[in-house]
C-alpha cells in the first residue's frame, strides 16, 4: 500500500532522492570493483524504478503491484545486456542480479517504504562485499584440490643386476601416466645385492591414480622387492 501524500511535491522528491541515494550506494561498490554496471547505472535503475511506482500512484489509475512486475520485466532486458558469454564461461551474472536488486530497492523507495528500502540496499551491498572473498576462497580450494602442479617421488628397491631394466620400466611408466621425469637416481643398499632406484616426477595436475597404477605394475616384477610413492609438494599453477 502506497502511503504519504503524493500531491505534495516534496514527498515525491524525497522518494526519488531516497531511491537515487540507495542506488548510488549499491553502484559505488560496483564501481570500486570496476564492474560493467557501476555507480550511474545502478543509481539510474533505482531512480527509474521509483519513478514508475510514484507515477502509478500519482495518476491513481495504476496498480502498484502490476507496475512493479513491469519494472522487473524491463530490468530483465537491461540485465541481459551485461551478461557476456566467452566459450564455456559466462560473465556478468552478478552484475545483472545487482541491477535487478537495485530496481527492487527503488521500488521500495518509490512506494514510500523507507526502512525496507534501506534494509534491502544494505543487504545488497553486504552480499557483494562479504560473499565475494568467500567465493574466491572456495574457488581457490577447488583449484588447489584439482588443478595443481604436483611433484612426486617414486622409490623402487630391486635386484642390483636388474637395475637398468627397472629404470627403463620406471621411465616408461611415468611417461605412460602423463608425468614428466625430473631426475632418477640409484643407490646401492649396504651389505646386500639390492639397489634403491628413486625417481622424481612432476604432473601438471594432481594424478594420484596414475601413481597407484604405476606402483601396482612395478610391484609385479619378479626382481622388485619394494615400491612406494609419495607427494613431494603441490603448487597452484601461475
Amino acid at each position: 500500500m502506497i502511503t504519504g501524500d503524493l500531491t505534495n511535491p516534496l514527498e515525491v522528491v524525497l522518494r526519488l532522492a531516497m531511491a537515487l541515494t540507495l542506488g548510488s550506494g549499491i553502484g559505488f561498490e560496483r564501481q570500486l570493483h570496476q564492474k560493467m554496471a557501476g555507480l550511474r547505472t545502478n543509481a539510474l535503475v533505482a531512480l527509474g524504478s521509483a519513478g514508475f511506482v510514484i507515477f502509478s500512484a500519482m495518476v491513481g489509475q495504476g496498480d502498484p503491484t502490476r507496475v512493479a512486475a513491469q519494472v522487473v520485466s524491463g530490468i530483465g532486458f537491461l540485465g541481459a545486456g551485461v551478461i557476456l558469454r566467452e566459450g564455456v564461461n559466462v560473465h556478468g551474472l552478478n552484475t545483472a542480479a545487482t541491477l535487478w536488486c537495485s530496481a527492487m530497492v527503488g521500488t521500495f523507495a518509490g512506494g514510500g517504504y523507507w526502512l525496507p528500502s534501506l534494509a534491502a540496499a544494505g543487504f545488497v551491498v553486504v552480499t557483494n562485499l562479504i560473499l565475494r572473498p568467500l567465493v574466491r576462497r572456495m574457488n581457490r580450494r577447488i583449484l588447489i584440490a584439482t588443478d595443481v602442479e604436483t611433484h612426486y617421488t617414486v622409490s623402487v628397491t630391486c635386484k642390483g643386476a636388474e637395475e637398468a631394466h627397472i629404470r627403463s620400466l620406471l621411465m616408461h611408466a611415468l611417461t605412460h601416466g602423463g608425468l614428466g621425469l625430473r631426475r632418477i637416481d640409484s643407490q646401492d643398499v649396504p651389505d646386500t645385492t639390492k639397489v634403491d632406484v628413486t625417481a622424481k616426477a612432476v604432473s601438471p595436475t594432481r594424478n594420484d591414480a596414475a601413481m597407484e597404477q604405476m606402483v601396482g605394475r612395478l610391484s609385479l616384477e619378479p626382481y622388485v622387492y619394494a615400491v612406494s610413492w609419495e607427494v613431494e609438494r603441490a603448487e597452484p599453477e601461475g
